[in-house]
């Protein structure tokens, strides 16, 4: 049985909870785009991620502008 990649599968999976405190403006060109490869649109929007590496990364270079809950 097939299975769509989804929600569930974030479950099985351990997770990291990221907000976005402070405003990307003014922020370089390269910060900007990695919030939003967060899925961080607004001041104060969160996202659930699952933990790996990559997204570690991502939240270590825009550290000062993302909180980990």
């Amino acid at each position: 049985m097939n299975r769509r990649a989804g929600a569930n599968d974030m479950a099985d999976k351990k997770t990291l909870t990221v907000r976005l405190v402070k405003s990307v403006a003014g922020t370089r060109e390269d910060h900007r785009a990695t919030v939003r490869g967060l899925g961080l649109r607004k001041l104060g929007s969160t996202r659930v991620l699952v933990d790996t590496p990559a997204v570690r990364g991502m939240i270590n270079k825009v550290s000062y502008l993302v909180q980990v809950l």
